[in-house]
């Protein structure tokens, strides 16, 4: 398959590293990590099976694809590839804003244990700088810690 862009042709035999939009060609993945709020480890069981469920369809409503995903006890890895008209800051808003509102609506215990499930902050690293190799490695030897 060829793609071209400003006269350039590009070709790539392994084509899901690159998507294509009506102007552009990009390949823009995001590694965030973030916590429930004073990092309590309430990310277990059913609240993790939902959790999953929760980002799923959130990342099918953005149209953004999840590569990696684990949910730790008490922090959340999460490896996105997105379109180039999402900012960092707005997925995660995304995906904290639309868990928290699902998760504390279904499961009550989390609103007596937490006045809100995540922290404000998060850890965000664009995939090129850290291979993607690496981050998926990353994630998936959490559960081996």
């Amino acid at each position: 398959m060829r793609l071209a862009l400003c006269g350039v042709m590009l070709y790539n035999k392994d084509m899901e590293r690159w998507k294509s939009g009506t102007n552009c060609i990009f390949n823009i993945g995001y590694h965030f990590i973030w916590c429930p709020k004073y990092r309590r480890k309430v990310l277990v069981g059913i609240v993790a099976q939902r959790l999953k469920e929760v980002f799923e369809i959130k990342a099918q409503e953005l149209g953004v694809d999840i590569v990696s995903l684990e949910i730790m006890p008490d922090h959340v890895h999460l490896f996105v590839k997105c379109k180039p008209t999402f900012s960092p800051h707005q997925l995660i808003k995304q995906f904290k804003g639309f868990s928290s509102r699902t998760l504390r609506t279904e499961i009550p215990k989390l609103k007596s244990r937490l006045p809100t499930l995540w922290t404000n902050s998060y850890y965000c690293e664009s995939v090129g700088h850290i291979s993607e190799t690496t981050i998926k490695k990353y994630i998936e030897d959490q559960k081996n810690k």
